[in-house]
């Protein structure tokens, strides 16, 4: 097994550690591991959240300063809506459902 790609967007904002990663993870097969790094605010909620939508997984690391993203792509990796939900490593908030009736 070769060693994952590393996609270090420390020093960058949204929406480019989400963008980085999408680039990363075309035309990659399922399985394949990519990591991102990024100390963006944003990215601790957008990177789960684009996870997802891709039916990719995801584990979050915290370290001081930055976040490690360690992601599973799934089979939506080049193409198509998620085949499943990646879990979120954020237990600290709820979900709501935002709709109206």
């Amino acid at each position: 097994m070769s060693a994952p790609e590393v996609v270090d967007a420390r020093g960058t904002r949204c929406p480019t550690p989400v963008i980085r990663a999408a680039r990363a993870s075309r035309g990659r097969p399922a399985g394949t591991v990519l990591v991102l790094l990024a100390d963006d605010e944003a990215a601790r909620s957008d990177v789960p959240a684009w996870c997802r939508m891709r039916g990719h997984t995801v584990v979050v690391a915290r370290e001081e300063g930055w976040t490690r993203y360690t992601v599973v792509l799934g089979g939506a990796a080049a193409s198509g809506p998620a085949a499943r939900p990646a879990p979120s490593a954020d237990t600290g908030s709820g979900s709501t459902d935002a709709r109206s009736t």
